[in-house]
């Protein structure tokens, strides 16, 4: 495995954003995503709701864009 120092500023954030969001799930749930009591269909059920968040998300976002522009 490459260090980081080899990719862009984007690349190594997002690499390091990974890197903690690993760690404080590590201590938030005590387990990491090489567990094996799951289902696969307990995996698509987290999945889909960390997309629902992120919809929720980028619809928030959407409205304050457009509340900025309609106050211009």
């Amino acid at each position: 495995m490459q260090s980081n120092e080899h990719f862009d500023s984007v690349v190594n954030d997002v690499v390091n954003k990974y890197k903690d969001r690993a760690h404080t799930g590590l201590q938030k749930y005590n387990t990491t995503l090489d567990r094996e009591d799951l289902t696969e269909l307990q995996w698509l059920n987290h999945l889909q709701d960390e997309l629902m968040d992120a919809s929720l998300y980028v619809q928030k976002l959407k409205q304050i864009i457009e509340k900025r522009k309609n106050s211009l």
